[in-house]
């Protein structure tokens, strides 16, 4: 075919625990994390010439080289070279919804959209394992924006042990658009806080990596308990970020209200999260902390967890309720 056009769902950390310092300078982590129903749009249509051209709707959005949906066309074209000279380059064109900087992994999920978007282009016949180690090479989020879902990270949250999914489970997300808050910065912000208490020997490292496998969290979500996975929701760097932007721990405070499961900020920030067990409960939060917090910069969104990652767009997908 000549152009796809493709869903790329946002995801939310259920759990996110640093554990220690890697050799390569990365943190070792250890993760659940969740792809939800708020999506971008991708649309790759073949060109005709031999360059990739990107096309976004979204202000903040770079069109050079920083941006992970480039870089993943750069690397097909690199690691493929017979067949790009054959195909030849596209447009790739991202309809922004998930917002920008807010810890829901927008790009990572763009970046995995053109991987899956070229594969099928291209006819190349890879094996979702092959994408997720091309997409490894982009960031550590992009394998799990391919295959989606819910699962457990850990290394630097490349590798993927995917656990059941979740259905019936709603979160309103929560951000003020004109806030940031960089992934490096709140890591490198942590480390500087709390790297006395890392871990970095071997033994040490894979004893809290099965602490985790063996955890509270990860019982929750095999045995589908909504109101567990609620109380253990958790996010080691939410000890750097909150106390740096005051804003973000208040609308975590405004999230606290009757019929919610569990409240937290999503990766490095700045969106908060509510978990609740209906659509019904989800739309009464959002009414209540809009109500709560008349600021026109404060977008609300409600959303469902999703069991899947980059898919095929229907003709009508069906987008999270947005006022």
């Amino acid at each position: 075919m000549q152009s796809y056009s493709l869903i790329a769902p946002a995801k939310i950390n259920l759990y996110l625990e640093i554990l220690g310092a890697r050799p390569d300078g990365y943190h070792e982590l250890a993760m659940i994390l969740q792809s939800v129903g708020l999506a971008d749009t991708i649309d790759l249509r073949l060109n005709g010439t031999d360059k990739f051209r990107l096309h976004c709707d979204h202000p903040q959005v770079p069109l050079g080289e920083t941006n992970l949906a480039s870089r993943a066309a750069k690397l097909m074209a690199e690691q493929f070279r017979d067949v790009f000279a054959n195909y030849g380059g596209a447009d790739i064109t991202i309809h922004k919804r998930i917002p920008v900087a807010a810890g829901l992994a927008g790009g990572s999920a763009n970046a995995a959209a053109v991987l899956v978007g070229l594969d099928l282009m291209w006819e190349l016949g890879l094996t979702q394992s092959e994408l997720q180690e091309l997409g490894a090479r982009l960031g550590s989020d992009v394998p799990f924006c391919i295959a989606g879902g819910t699962a457990l990270a850990t290394g630097r949250g490349e590798e993927l042990d995917p656990l059941p999914p979740l259905s019936h489970l709603w979160a309103v997300l929560a951000k003020y658009r004109s806030l940031e808050v960089s992934t490096a910065w709140a890591y490198r912000t942590f480390r500087e806080q709390f790297g006395s208490t890392y871990v970095s020997d071997p033994e040490s490292l894979e004893d809290r990596r099965q602490r985790v496998h063996s955890g509270g969290m990860v019982g929750a979500v095999v045995r589908r308990d909504k109101a567990k996975i609620g109380q253990l929701l958790h996010n080691d760097l939410e000890r750097s970020v909150l106390p740096a932007h005051p804003q973000v721990s208040q609308l975590r405070q405004a999230l606290q209200l009757p019929g919610v499961l569990g409240v937290m900020m999503s990766g490095s920030g700045p969106t908060v999260f509510a978990l609740t067990e209906s659509e019904a409960q989800a739309l009464q939060v959002r009414e209540q902390v809009k109500a709560a917090i008349s600021d026109p910069d404060l977008d609300l969104w409600v959303t469902e967890v999703s069991s899947t990652g980059i898919q095929l767009a229907s003709p009508h997908p069906h987008p999270p309720e947005k006022p």
